[in-house]
């Protein structure tokens, strides 16, 4: 299964991962955007890459954001060529997709704390990810305060693991008493370019420089716009793009199709155009 599947620069580190949860209870993995360590860290973990599983039990997942749940959950099921809700399941508010033969579930940390609450004791479950934890919200670290309590007075075979992209690693694992892995990544150059002042409408000015973009740059565009109003306007913007350029929003509201739609690779011989909200500043890597 492992040979088929697209490297990735977490690979380097799995077996790190592996050893370090596997001799600890508790283990802090920092790597940048797009290193791959959401959906292939944990099917390492549970065995599900060929390899012998880390963690015996179910492995509970946290994300902060329902539709960075859904998309992990999905990435992780087609990595296996399988259903959503067979190896992988996923639980939000909206949706609920596991069964018995569930090793990975994807949970949003709201629904883990009332979980964690309604059964301190995790039956079943041999350990919890908190992925994207440098987000900080209350869900997460009161999440996080329960299953360290958890571990400590009920449970002392439960595994813990604090993932993040960007994360005061020396900090965290002080005070988790954790040994830290860290993986490089993908690194690309990046160049600044500053447009000046204006006092135009942001909808109006991106829409400007999404034009600017197509015209002196190749490839696809990621904007980033402050919600769901900024980006419909934006779009609306730009109905008059050529006719090889798809415009995508991507937000939380939006259908999982359309959210499908937006992260999804361009057609051959297209170019697309996300408008996203800060969703894909870390939370989801848009392919292209």
């Amino acid at each position: 299964m492992q040979s088929s599947l697209p490297s990735l620069p977490i690979d380097d580190v799995l077996a790190e991962i592996c050893a370090g949860l596997r001799d600890h209870a508790r283990l802090v993995l920092a790597a940048p955007p797009g290193a791959g360590k959401t959906t292939r860290v944990p099917l390492a973990l549970a065995g599900l890459l060929g390899e012998a599983p880390i963690i015996e039990g179910k492995i509970i997942m946290l994300e902060p954001r329902r539709i960075a749940a859904r998309m992990a959950a999905q990435q992780m099921a087609n990595f296996l060529g399988e259903k959503l809700g067979q190896s992988v399941g996923l639980t939000t508010r909206v949706d609920r997709k596991v069964s018995a033969a569930t090793r990975v579930e994807v949970i949003t940390d709201g629904l883990f704390t009332r979980r964690i609450l309604s059964d301190p004791e995790l039956a079943g479950v041999g350990a919890v990810i908190f992925d994207e934890f440098h987000e900080r919200r209350l869900n997460s670290d009161l999440g996080l305060t329960l299953a360290m309590e958890a571990q400590g007075a009920l449970r002392d075979d439960l595994r813990i693991l604090i993932m993040s992209a960007t994360l005061d690693t020396e900090k965290v694992s002080s005070v988790l008493g954790a040994p830290v892995v860290e993986s490089q990544g993908r690194q690309y150059p990046v160049e600044s370019k500053y447009l000046g002042r204006s006092q135009d409408r942001i909808e109006d000015r991106m829409a400007a420089a999404v034009r600017k973009a197509l015209r002196e740059e190749e490839g696809s565009i990621l904007a980033f716009l402050p919600g769901a109003r900024e980006i419909q306007r934006t779009a609306e913007q730009l109905e008059t793009v050529p006719d090889n350029v798809r415009v995508a929003p991507l937000f939380g509201a939006l259908s999982p199709a359309e959210q499908d739609a937006a992260v999804s690779p361009a057609p051959e011989g297209m170019r697309k155009i996300v408008l996203a909200t800060d969703i894909a500043e870390s939370a989801l890597t848009i392919e292209g």
